[in-house]
């Protein structure tokens, strides 16, 4: 019966259609999509109420779709005084799959893609029509003209209403709306099986066992990135010194429980989604008053150097959306996994206001470059020389213009392909930073409708797979925004045939 215990012995079960085991964005949409398929459905969260929603809390919400520019994204997204004055370019399924092509080195499952292509901006619209609410993010994805217009960039336009806390809780009473039952503090430990089929989860509450079981069972608990040892193991030894960005909870817990039962590894164990973080802000895991304002993804329009004084990467490579999420790496291998992000009194304004003018933010100024080093602990004469060097080789025949890429090149090695600026107008500013890991890409395998797979490529019944859990899309790096649309497409492909 919905809602109610049957007791054999001293063991109780749980009755349900269908178990989801994780509350994120992806086990929610899965939710979602069973309950409107008249399903019973019974959402099972490690986190308690006061801390759920996986690492989908701890987003800026931001969602990449296609879609024809502006008027095509109307019909669901908030009203905004500022769309008379907005253009956002069109971004069509064939320039997606470029990106996720070339930012993954053509690692990414070609079938899966399809399916997001397709899917995503409808899925978004039909989440729309059960409650959730999107706008256009003018603050993370377009500079204001000096004639007082806006042009959004990087492919990536469309996020929620108050970000990833805003996105957790429309789903949330959604799934209440929808009679979804949702119990906290639960973690999920194996999966029960019979005759071959997944029947249930084995779950720890309170210190005691239980086992809940369902026809169908869901597993949408994120990836391995809040365990150390299971870093180490998979991405290296130096990935257990990386900041967790997000959840604490996700473990790993439920990809061992469904590698137990047979499941086949997906994806890119070997690599992850990670950024650029505040390095010495207290309190800078998990932090759910903070959540994404500790990321520094600015750095565009300055230089980045480590502890010696030294570039070592293109920071306008091209737009932040499509390498912040493998500059992370880039720092945990400088030396003591630290970096500094620099940029004068001109670029200072341009920073992301939600990010660098956050509380207790890790800023450091000065008057000069020498002072700057200085206070940094980084030698003055090499500072000085990395920024005369970058001065002196900018091609200041290209215009400067942060919505496109502008070409505006420094020659040095490595190059800064486009943005360079000048670093030569006091104050001068710092931003200390490490590595943030946000999510680890290596999976489970399944099929297109979230159906995990054996080893030999058949469908374990009575299993499925969405979110973070869900192997293939992802490897060394991913378009930003395609994380949050592929959950949302593959969970709500899960939810509507478990």
């Amino acid at each position: 019966m919905k809602g109610g215990y049957t007791v054999s012995g001293t063991e109780q079960k749980y009755e349900a259609d269908v178990i989801v085991v994780g509350g994120g964005n992806a086990g929610f949409t899965a939710a979602h999509a069973a309950a409107k398929n008249g399903r019973r459905v019974l959402l099972l969260e490690k986190g308690t109420s006061d801390d759920a929603g996986g690492n989908s809390f701890y987003t800026a919400g931001a969602t990449r779709i296609t879609h024809h520019g502006l008027e095509d994204l109307k019909d669901f997204i908030e009203p905004d005084a500022r769309h008379a004055m907005t253009t956002v370019p069109p971004y069509t399924s064939e320039d997606y799959a470029a990106d996720l092509d070339r930012v993954t080195e053509g690692r990414n499952d070609k079938e899966l893609t399809k399916v997001l292509l397709e899917e995503a901006t409808e899925t978004l619209r039909w989440l729309h029509s059960l409650g959730l609410k999107y706008r256009l993010m003018y603050e993370r994805q377009s500079y204001q003209n000096p004639d007082g217009t806006y042009l959004f960039w990087g492919g990536l336009h469309v996020g929620n209403v108050d970000g990833g806390q805003g996105l957790m809780a429309d789903h949330t009473r959604v799934a209440g709306e929808l009679g979804v039952e949702i119990r906290y503090g639960v973690r999920g430990k194996e999966l029960l099986t019979e005759d071959g089929k997944v029947i249930g989860v084995k779950a720890e509450v309170g210190g005691r066992e239980i086992n809940y079981s369902a026809e169908s069972v869901v597993l949408t608990a994120g990836g391995f990135e809040a365990d150390p040892e299971m870093r180490s193991h998979y991405l290296g030894q130096r990935w257990s010194h990386a900041k967790v960005r997000g959840t604490p909870y996700n473990t790993g817990d439920m990809l061992n429980a469904a590698l137990a039962v047979g499941a086949e590894r997906g994806g890119d164990w070997s690599s992850c989604h990670s950024v650029q973080w505040d390095a010495f802000t207290p309190h800078n895991e998990s932090n759910r008053e903070l959540t994404n304002r500790l990321t520094r993804q600015s750095y565009p329009l300055g230089i980045l150097v480590n502890k010696n004084g030294n570039r070592f990467l293109d920071e306008g490579a091209d737009f932040r959306n499509y390498t912040y999420a493998k500059y992370g790496k880039r720092i945990l291998e400088q030396p003591d996994a630290l970096a500094f992000q620099i940029f004068d009194a001109k670029t200072r304004p341009m920073l992301r206001e939600e990010e660098y003018e956050m509380p207790d933010i890790s800023e450091v100024t000065a008057g000069t470059v020498g002072e700057l080093a200085e206070k940094l602990g980084v030698d003055p004469t090499q500072l000085q020389k990395t920024v005369s060097d970058f001065n002196s080789r900018i091609n200041v025949e290209a215009e400067f213009d942060p919505n496109v890429k502008d070409g505006r090149r420094a020659d040095v090695e490595p190059p800064k392909s486009n943005w360079a600026e000048a670093i030569d107008t006091a104050p001068f500013f710092a931003y200390p930073v490490t590595c943030g890991i946000t999510f680890t890409f290596g999976g489970l395998k399944t099929d297109t409708h979230g159906r995990v797979l054996d080893q030999r490529g058949q469908h374990i019944k009575g299993l499925y797979a969405a979110g973070e859990m869900l192997g293939g899309l992802f490897a060394n790096n991913y378009p930003g925004g395609s994380g949050l649309a592929a959950g949302c497409v593959f969970g709500r492909r899960a939810g509507q045939v478990a």
